[in-house]
């Protein structure tokens, strides 16, 4: 088996760049979850209607996308898997704008090391715990 600390593999094992792929948050007040996260974020979030879900997508070029979903079996939770969020340059400026939407923050800026960065913890307006992840 390889070092999983190091990165390196033997014949058996597949490194990937990115583990995720793809994730989705979801909501029962879908409308007041987008203006949540396109506040704290200062994005316009692209929004269809799939059937009896609803879906907004947080725009991205390049890189791991993911979206805000309601319907059927989306149930806003604390606990779980705990998805940390891009916060861009400066942790501080979107989490600044948690509370003001309706969020709770649960875990201020922390430092995790000089070469890491950054994180924080939060419950946003549906009730989800999340994380963001920055430099400074």
């Amino acid at each position: 088996m390889g070092d999983v600390r190091s990165g390196k593999k033997n014949n058996k094992t597949e490194v990937r760049k990115d583990y995720v792929s793809w994730f989705e948050i979801p909501a029962i007040d879908f409308y007041q979850a987008v203006e949540f996260y396109q506040h704290i974020f200062g994005i316009k979030m692209q929004q269809n209607n799939l059937g009896p879900n609803s879906i907004a997508y947080f725009p991205t070029t390049t890189g791991i996308g993911g979206a805000i979903v309601t319907g059927s079996g989306y149930v806003p939770s604390d606990s779980g898997s705990l998805i940390y969020l891009n916060a861009g340059e400066n942790l501080s400026a979107v989490l600044d704008k948690v509370e003001q939407v309706g969020g709770r923050i649960i875990m201020p800026k922390t430092l995790i090391s000089k070469e890491s960065g950054y994180f924080a913890v939060f419950i946003d307006c549906q009730g989800n715990k999340l994380a963001l992840h920055s430099k400074h």
